[in-house]
């Protein structure tokens, strides 16, 4: 589904253009794209038309916007401040008055009132413009760096040489011809009498017909057939030069009159340019973003046993239809953390998300992929840099609920309502509201599910909210009535898509992910990068050595991104913005693998507590091992002091080591010997040797004191 800020790369006879939606309107067949390469105004197309060429294989959607970039507030300059707070002041109030501002006239006269007002030029507020419209249609769009080269765009004067990009393969297929005033008359003559009419050709087969009768070189009869011969490729504009010129030169009025009705531009169109956001609100218009407490309790992943308490579901629903676009299951209470993580999942891919917690279902299912024109949402929650990061980078507004629509924050509240009617019932561990009475047990000892069930049943329950639920309550406009729209949240979000002026902005998700998710300080060290008492490694780690060099030189500090759902993964973002590393857990942490980062901090504060209560034993346990210690040392010295041997000095005491040595690994040998079934042979008893006396009760003892005996009169003849 086509969504505003796509962009869509078309290629066509060896040369390419890249084009970002910058506003949709299916009722009326309408878009407005920006060729974000060149440096001109947007212009007007055919939503049909940008679709052909997809489902032909002309154009193709692009899911990595080179020109988005993640930009954190504090690391900016004041200079890169100013410039793009100065910028953002003079267009800030008319990039919102759309369709208006696309159209020329319209477009000039905002940009004369802001130049007489301000005295910039209006030049100066024109390139403004296009670079916000270029570089994604956020605040950030202006800042300095954004600029992006280009020369196209102008019109030049015709010359013999050919102009525009120079075709591959030139021997081949030649130059191709420059545009002068008779092919413009050509042009003109094929878009009024193919485009411009009730059989609604699309811009592709306005052009091959042009080609068929204004390009030919002769006819030939096949099976009594006259066909035309077409003069070569090289004598013939290409279909990018044609579609340049059509742009340059349409007439919207005219065009939605002769392809449709003049009734259905003054009845339908008209109105939809005059009217106000709130007017003309359609899916994406107004996302409102919600907390709640859930009335069950859970149990940790790590031990069923452990009770953490309740979970908080955040969830954001699409104003219009009533079709829930994101979720969040956390145990933090209400915050932007929360707040993010389903503003996040409201733009990813459903698909995958549901996939992650073993549920298989169809883009279909759950159409929402997508950030929204404004949010919704308490003070509290979408408040300060977080906030600033939302609105300059993304470009989405942030509204408290106003004070002639405080119904908007009932529907919200009526969905958590009957999201907790639907489980409530069904699932153990829940809040019992009429309390407990003196004697009965404690719900909260029956909890079983953990926080990876629980989600999976709120995902169960917003799939059956968005595509069986009937809104009983849901007003339908005359027109949804007269196309019989079944008030159920997909189905009116389905009609909005093709009926309304389209809000919705498309942005790739891991852009959306990079300006929401939480960030944190994390260190490097001689083990890994640690956050969070988690050890991460990445390939630009080992490729630079980083863990070689804190061992070196001590540990530092780097700025990473995280996903609270899920601490396999850790993110440190590029100092251009667009680029980040990823830095993946270790092996030997693997306990923590695919946990959330709540569950994870509740195993290191259970383990904390754990080592707190035994404390007290342990040291007992020392204590009593220094005293057994200090016993035995004791023992010895008293051995020791019983059998010492004054006669000796102590050079010959040390000469003598090697000696005793000797002679104790032949006990140690004796002794230590393997023998199975083993008995003490009768007549015999242990050696015993006390300083130089040794007594002799058996043939082993014997052979015992000889050797020492030995020994000792073998280092007497060296001492003498």
């Amino acid at each position: 589904m086509l969504a505003v800020n796509m962009l869509v790369k078309w290629k066509n006879d060896e040369e390419t253009s890249i084009e970002r939606i910058l506003w949709l309107d299916r009722q009326s067949d309408l878009a407005f794209v920006i060729d974000v390469e060149a440096n001109d105004f947007p212009f007007a197309v055919t939503i049909s038309e940008i679709e052909e060429g997809i489902s032909e294989g002309f154009a193709t959607v692009l899911h990595d916007d080179p020109y988005l970039r993640v930009v954190d507030e504090d690391k900016l300059s004041e200079k890169e401040r100013q410039v793009r707070d100065k910028a953002w002041e003079l267009i800030g109030g008319i990039v919102t008055l759309e369709p208006h501002i696309y159209y020329r006239k319209e477009r000039a006269k905002y940009i004369k009132a802001i130049a007489d007002k301000s005295g910039v030029s209006s030049k100066t507020i024109g390139n403004y413009l296009k670079k916000y419209w270029r570089n994604g249609k956020t605040k950030n769009a202006l800042l300095p760096s954004f600029y992006l080269c280009g020369g196209k765009g102008k019109e030049k004067r015709i010359g013999s040489a050919k102009r525009g990009r120079p075709r591959q393969h030139v021997e081949i297929i030649g130059e191709g011809i420059n545009v002068d005033d008779d092919i413009k008359r050509i042009f003109r003559n094929a878009i009024n009498k193919f485009y411009y009419s009730s059989t609604k050709h699309s811009l592709r087969l306005t052009y091959e017909l042009m080609r068929k009768e204004y390009f030919t070189e002769g006819f030939k009869i096949e099976n009594n057939v006259k066909v035309p011969i077409l003069k070569p490729a090289s004598e013939i504009p290409t279909f990018w030069q044609f579609r340049y010129w059509f742009e340059k030169e349409r007439n919207i009025k005219k065009e939605i009159s002769t392809r449709f009705s003049p009734k259905k531009y003054e009845h339908e169109y008209r109105p939809v340019l005059g009217n106000s956001t709130a007017e003309a609100m359609g899916p994406g218009s107004i996302f409102q973003v919600d907390a709640t407490l859930a009335d069950v309790y859970l149990v940790s992943r790590y031990n069923r046993n452990w009770i953490i308490g309740r979970p908080i579901i955040y969830a954001v629903i699409d104003v219009f239809s009533r079709m829930v676009a994101g979720i969040y299951i956390g145990l933090e209470g209400p915050s932007w953390n929360g707040a993010m993580m389903a503003i996040a999942n409201a733009a990813g891919d459903k698909v995958a998300f549901c996939k992650e917690y073993g549920i298989e279902i169809t883009e279909e299912d759950w159409p929402v992929h997508h950030l929204p024109e404004a949010i919704l949402a308490d003070r509290g929650e979408l408040e300060g840099k977080n906030a600033e990061n939302l609105v300059n980078g993304l470009h989405v507004k942030i509204m408290n609920t106003p004070p002639y629509r405080c119904d908007w924050k009932g529907i919200i509240e009526q969905y958590f309502r009957t999201v907790n009617l639907q489980y409530k019932s069904i699932t153990p561990g829940t809040v019992d509201p009429d309390g407990r009475e003196r004697g009965d047990r404690d719900y909260r000892l029956d909890a079983k599910l953990d926080i990876y069930q629980f989600t999976q049943i709120i995902i169960k329950c917003v799939l059956y909210h968005n595509n069986q639920h009937y809104l009983k309550s849901y007003n339908r406009e005359e027109m949804m009535v007269a196309d019989d729209v079944e008030c159920i949240p997909r189905e009116i979000w389905n009609w909005g898509i093709e009926n309304r002026a389209g809000k919705l902005r498309s942005i790739p998700e891991d852009i959306v992910k990079l300006h929401l998710m939480p960030s944190d300080t994390a260190t490097v060290t001689p083990r890994g990068i640690r956050f969070k008492n988690l050890y991460y490694c990445s390939p630009l780690m080992l490729k630079e050595r980083w863990t070689e060099k804190a061992r070196m030189n001590g540990t530092w500090k780097v700025e990473v991104c995280f996903d609270p759902r899920n601490m396999n993964y850790i993110y440190i973002k590029d100092a251009d913005g667009i680029n980040f590393e990823k830095c993946y857990l270790l092996d030997h942490q693997v306990r923590y693998k695919d946990k959330t980062f709540d569950e994870i901090q509740n195993l290191l504060a259970a383990e904390r507590l754990k080592q707190k209560k035994s404390a007290d034993s342990e040291a007992q346990a020392k204590a009593e091992l220094i005293t057994e210690i200090q016993h035995i040392v004791q023992e010895a010295q008293k051995a020791a002091a019983a059998t010492r041997d004054d006669g000796e000095s102590d050079a010959k005491k040390k000469r003598s080591i090697r000696a005793n040595r000797q002679a104790e690994k032949l006990a140690n040998r004796e002794k230590e010997a393997f023998e199975l079934k083993k008995e003490t042979p009768k007549g015999l008893a242990p050696v015993v040797m006390l300083g130089g006396n040794q007594e002799s009760l058996g043939e082993e003892g014997g052979q015992l004191d000889l050797l020492r005996r030995k020994q000792k009169e073998a280092l007497r003849k060296k001492d003498g």
